[in-house]
Order: structure tokens, then sequence, then C-alpha cells
């Protein structure tokens, strides 16, 4: 059929085609579907298999130089590490030890199954915080373990690994990227706030004063702290004096590096280490003044430490502590997942290489199932350890090894000199490390100009971090994120579009469309000119009762009839009825359309056209559903008895295989005795023409129509021509300038 249409738009000439010309796309079928996404292969089984250890990608090529990076880097980390874990254990209302349990864990078996080469796992600040909150709620229920309450932790511990590692070996781990950057910046800058307030008393000696709970609300610890300032005692010396030091030593590196860069290198490893100095500058003091006052010491000290792993063993897993933390559970899988996946993001794109996070959720998990056997508590990413990691110049996972080292060395070789730790040099650092997190001002002032409702969104994560708590700020930002999506998705708009003849031109200056170097073409653009089109500028429309209505998001159930309802309004203010009352009798008419009892035609505006056509632009359109369908097939009854006649409908850019299924099932793309007016072809294979065709024009598209019109004239005897969509569906086109063309040939428009 479409060779014979060929030969007949030639005219004279005969030519016949190199090979078949016909092509009906295979209809979308599930057991295709399924062998393609389901359906394992034995290359896919390999490959996944493969990438659960992704060490055996780069282990075998291991060398000097990369030992060495990792060396210095590993040895960086590990200083750091060692007061930071003993600070966010008793963040985490946990001995001391247990921080140094978790950091081992953390950088000695996250590596393994790593694809981030930076990442420093082990204790957090905001985890940390957040596990003393779940330690709150819990032990009421399970008063057998007020001692142990490392025991709840290690559970809880299996049991988000198990979770965790569960969704990447799914390959579910895209779940994250439904939380947006401003809820994350909400969450993190609230834990920040959060955590900084209830260290201050710490900080200042006040936190043992009897009534002041240091684990209340923000705002309350806050209001509490004046309330009983009168507490604060030769601790507030101590931990002023570290928390400047903490930013001198910041401060002054950072103006030393820009004063003399040829020592930058020099003064990062001093502000790296400023924690590590402070701690020792510290607990020296500390040594000094209670080495003669063990029973009483002069200020708050840690005191005894037990040297060596004294937890090891199985952690325990019951339904009672289950259920006393089930509450919780959520809250700490999204800390747990978005803290470590944001950051292993955010330095992935820093050093121009991509992070599995799939398989990054693999690795955390199984640090945190492995973590209890160790004494170890929920460990996850560390934004200011990977930061440092990563400037020290670390070059493979391999670096956790040697943090580990240094960690076991601090574990068996330093416990009599954590004895003399200062409490209030503990929350210095704290403190210090945790302000890194907060929005900066310039970041909060990039939210409004972006997007005003994420704004509102990152201020209400906050706020109610700050009123509530960490795990109330998480949900609430998070459906706010949820709601703010589901109304975008549901509210999408629709425009209606024209054509602008356009000319690329190098520079602005009127272009004449006879010019041999013209290169004119059609653009679609919305006729209100939302997309900000010139104002000057005024888009053909289309012929009338012609509409083309461009879908800008997904045609799904939840915005469905939002679409539709706009394109419906706006084609009844634009057009007549073809019949004034289409109902008969009064009786038959419907009690809610609208107009006088008696409908004449002076009700009708007669200069407006009769609906003829609709153009649906489907580029932007991914999938379909039945609830969106049967909603099109409504409007097409609605608008065929409003038309008195079969309204053709036409799609453009219709992307998904599945959604042509649909549309097809519906009734759409194709009817019963209509043979297609147009045809947009490839020429494949095409032998050089004598004169029109220029050496390299190999593959060229052009359309071709069904009237006797000799148009194509370019081609040679041995030309394939191929038509680039599926020659059974007429009312699909590639193009919106095929579809225009469609329909004015479908009309005799022209």
């Amino acid at each position: 059929m479409v060779a014979e249409l060929f030969k007949r738009n030639r005219g004279t000439r005969d030519v016949e085609p190199l090979g078949p010309v016909e092509y009906i796309e295979p209809v979308a079928s599930t057991s295709e579907w399924l062998k393609e996404h389901v359906v394992p292969t034995r290359s896919g089984t390999m490959s996944y298999v493969k990438s659960l250890f992704p060490f055996l990608t780069w282990i075998y090529r291991y060398n000097w130089v990369w030992f060495v990076g990792d060396l210095i880097a590993g040895v960086t980390v590990g200083i750091v590490v060692i007061p930071q874990g003993m600070a966010y254990a008793k963040l985490a209302s946990l001995p001391p030890e247990f921080g140094l349990y978790s950091s081992f864990v953390g950088v000695a078996i996250y590596w393994l199954s790593a694809t981030s080469h930076v990442i420093s796992a082990g204790p957090v600040a905001v985890f940390s915080s957040l596990l003393s909150v779940i330690l709150e709620h819990a032990l009421p229920q399970l008063p057998e373990y007020a001692d142990t309450p490392w025991i709840i932790a290690g559970c809880l511990s299996v049991v988000l690994g198990c979770i965790v590692m569960a969704i990447g070996l799914f390959r579910i781990g895209f779940i994250v990227d439904f939380i947006p950057l401003p809820a994350i910046a909400a969450f993190m800058t609230g834990s920040a706030l959060n955590i900084a307030m209830g260290q201050i008393p710490t900080l200042m000696g006040n936190n043992t004063a009897d009534g002041y709970n240091t684990r209340a609300a923000t705002y309350l610890v806050f209001g509490n702290f004046f309330k009983y300032i009168k507490h604060c005692d030769l601790n507030a010396a101590i931990g002023l004096t570290a928390l400047f030091m903490l930013y001198a030593v910041r401060w002054g590196c950072g103006y030393a590096s820009r004063r003399w860069p040829q020592h930058e290198k020099t003064f990062f490893f001093i502000n790296t280490l400023r924690s590590g100095f402070v701690i020792l500058l510290y607990t020296l003091i500390s040594f000094l003044v209670n080495r003669n006052h063990h029973d009483d010491p002069k200020f708050s000290i840690l005191k005894t430490i037990p040297r060596g792993f004294q937890h090891m063993g199985v952690p325990v897993v019951n339904s009672r502590i289950l259920s006393a933390v089930a509450a919780k559970l959520p809250s700490a899988i999204i800390v747990l997942v978005i803290e470590h996946i944001s950051i292993a993001k955010s330095f992935a794109r820093l050093s121009n290489y991509t992070i599995d996070p799939n398989q990054e959720l693999i690795a955390i998990g199984l640090t945190n199932i492995f973590g209890p056997f160790f004494g170890g508590y929920p460990a996850t990413g560390s934004f200011s350890r990977t930061a440092i990691k990563a400037k020290a110049g670390v070059r493979t996972p391999l670096a956790g090894v040697v943090t580990a080292i240094i960690v076991v060395i601090a574990i068996y070789a330093l416990p009599p000199v954590f004895y003399y730790i200062s409490n209030a040099a503990l929350a210095a650092v704290i403190i210090h490390a945790v302000g890194d997190l907060i929005s900066s001002p310039k970041s909060i002032k990039m939210f409004w100009k972006v997007s005003p409702c994420e704004f509102v969104i990152f201020w209400i994560g906050v706020l109610v971090s700050v009123f509530a708590s960490i795990d109330n700020g998480i949900y609430a930002s998070v459906a706010a994120s949820a709601a703010l999506l589901l109304f975008r998705i549901a509210k999408a708009h629709g425009r209606f579009v024209g054509v602008v003849k356009v000319y690329n031109t190098p520079t602005l200056r009127p272009v004449d469309a006879n010019e041999p170097d013209s290169d004119t073409r059609n653009v679609f653009v919305p006729l209100d000119r939302s997309n900000g089109v010139n104002p000057a500028v005024q888009p053909r429309e289309p012929h009338a009762g012609v509409f083309i209505y461009r879908l800008n998001e997904g045609y799904l159930y939840p915005n469905a009839v939002h679409f539709t309802d706009h394109m419906v309004r706006e084609i009844k203010v634009k057009t007549r009825p073809a019949v004034i009352n289409p109902y008969g009798s009064l009786g038959e008419r419907p009690w809610n359309d609208p107009g006088p009892r008696h409908k004449s035609e002076s009700d009708i505006d007669p200069t407006l056209p009769v609906l003829r056509a609709i153009i649906l632009d489907f580029s932007g359109v991914s999938n379909v559903d039945v609830t969106s369908l049967q909603n099109l097939i409504d409007v097409r009854k609605q608008l065929d008895r409003y038309a008195d006649a079969h309204i053709a409908w036409h799609f453009v850019g219709v992307k998904s295989p599945w959604a042509r299924r649909g549309l097809l099932a519906s009734g759409f793309g194709s009817e019963n005795g209509v043979v297609k007016s147009l045809f947009t072809v490839t020429n494949v294979g095409m032998s050089q023409e004598k004169d029109d065709v220029e050496p390299g024009s190999r593959d060229e598209e052009f359309s071709v129509d069904t009237q006797p019109e000799d148009k194509l004239g370019m081609t040679s005897m041995d030309t394939m021509v191929l038509p680039l969509l599926s020659i059974d569906c007429p009312y699909f086109h590639i193009d919106m300038d095929e579809a225009v063309r469609s329909v004015e040939l479908e009309l005799g428009l022209k």
C-alpha cells in the first residue's frame, strides 16, 4: 500500500524502493516488559553479584602511591574520630567507649562494599542525638535495660542494618530521591540547633542542676538555661576557652592559607587536627588540676574508660525491644539513609565520579549489622570527617583500615589518658562540629529565590525541630515536601499553543526568507507566552476550530481532570456548539446546563467556529494510566456531542510504547477506514542525486502527503524510504508540524 502511495506521489517517476517500506510497530506486551525489567539474565546476574563487592575492581591495582595517600588520610581521620566518637557516644546517652567501638566498626567494615573512597562511616552527631531520644522513649518500657542501654542501641543497629541493606539489595534506593534538598537542609539545621543547645549546659557546667532537663525541646532548654545560669561553674571556663580556641585555630589557619598559599597543606593539617590538639591540651590541664582529686575533680571529666573491647558479643534482638523502638524506626531509617547518601553524592560530584546509592546502602547496612558484635551503635557517613578525608588526599576506601588501626590502638593504649578528658571540652568539640550543619544565609536565600514554597518547607522543618523534636521535624519537612509534590502534580497546567515562524541568524537584523542561507522553521509556543517568549511576538493560532494543547506534566490520575477541565473550558469559550439544543425537549436537558430556559440562535455567537480537531502534545508525558485514559474517553464523548460530529484527536510525541498501547486500547490513534494522509519518512542508503543532493546527506527526514503533488523528486532509483512511525496509527505524529499538516489535509484546510 505504502509503496504504491510513494509511486503516486512521484508522478511519472517509477521508483521502486530497495526494501520493504511498511512498518507496523509491535504492541507492547507484559511478557516482554517482565523479560526486560524483572526476569534476570545470566549477564545481569553476574553483574549484580560483582557489584556487591566493588573493592574487587580496584584492589589488584593497589600501589605505593595510593598507600601513602591512604596512610595520611587514615591517620588524620583516626586522630579526629577518637575525641568525636567519645563525644557523640555521650550525646547518645551511652558510655564514651561505645563511640570508639562504633568508630572502629564503621571504618573497618564499610570499605569492603563501598563505592565512595572518601566517606568516613561511624558515629555522627545527628543520629547520636536521635538515638538519645529513642532511648529516652524506650527505657520506661524496658526498665531491665536501664543500666545497659547499649543493648537497646545494639538491637536497633541490627534492625536498621537489615532494613537498609534490604533496600539496597532490592535496588529501591531511588526512594531517597523523594526527599528534596530543603527538607534535608531543614532536618540538618534543626538537628544542629537541637544538639548545640543541648550541649551548652554541659559546656557551662549547669547541666547537673536539679530540674534542668537538657533533653527537652530546644526552646525549653534555651529558656531554662537562663533560669539555671547561676549553677554554672569552672566547667564554663574550660568549655568556653576550648570552643574559642577551636574557632580561633580554624579562622587563623584559613587566613594563613590565603596569606601564605605556599604553606597551605601545612595549615590544612593544623586546622584538621584542631579538635585533637584542643582535647590533648585540656586533657593535660585536667591532669594537672585533678591528679590529686580523683574522687572529687574540680570540673567534670570522663573518668574510667575500660581498656579493649569489653562489650563484644552477639546482640540481643527480641520482640520487646523491637516493639519499644518500632515507633521511632521510620525517623531512624530516614536519618541513617539521607545523611549518608546526601554526603556520598555531594563528594562524588566534587571529585568527578559517581556512586551507586544502592551499593552504599548495602555497605552501611553491613556496617550496622556487624557493629553491635563489637559493641557499636548505629553508624552512618560523617560530613566533617569525610571532608577532612577528602582534603587529606585519600586515594581508595582502604584508608578506612588505617583509621581502624588508629582507633584500636587508642582503645587499648589510651584509656588512662581518657580518664582526664574534660566533658566541657568534649561539649565544645560537639558544638563546633555541628555548627557546619547549619544552613548558611546564602543557601537559605537561594531557597527563596528558586522556590518560595520550599523556603517555607525549610522553616517548617527547622521550627518543628526546635519546638518539638528532631524526629517530628523530619516527618514535618518530608510530609510538607510530599504534599507540595502531589499538589504540583495534581495542579499541573497545560497550555494552548500557536506557531511562530523563526529564523536562525547570528545578528539581530531583519531576515529575508528568500535568502539562500536563511534557516527557517516553525516553533510552537504557548498563546499566552507564559514560557518567557517576548510579549511583542504574537503566535499564530491554528485554523479556526483546531486546537493544539500541550501537557506539561505526566498525564496521570491525580491531574487528568485538571488538564481536561481546563482544555474543555477554553475550547467552549472559543467555539460554538454545532446544535443549539442537542437534548431535544426541555425535560431531556440536564439540570446543570447553563443558559436561558429556551435557547435560540441569538444566544450563540455566530462568528465563533465549530470545533473540528484537537492536537494533544504528549512530548512531556511519559506514562498514562487507566483513570487518565478513561477521563480522555469521557471528554471525547462530551466534545463529540458538543460539536455534533466525530472530532479527530491527534497525538504528538507519544514516547512510551505502553502509553501508545493504552491510547490504542482506548480508541485513540487509529480508526477503521481512515487512511493516513501524511507520512514522515527518511531516506536510508540513498545514492547521491546528480544535482540536488550534497555529499553526506544520506539520512534525511521529510514528509509525504497523499495528494498527487511531486514533493520528493530528489531520490534515485536505489532509494529505500522508511516511515518513522507505525503506519497503522494515523493519529500519532513524530512532531507538531506533521500533526498540523495532517489536520490540514484531513479537513481540507490550507
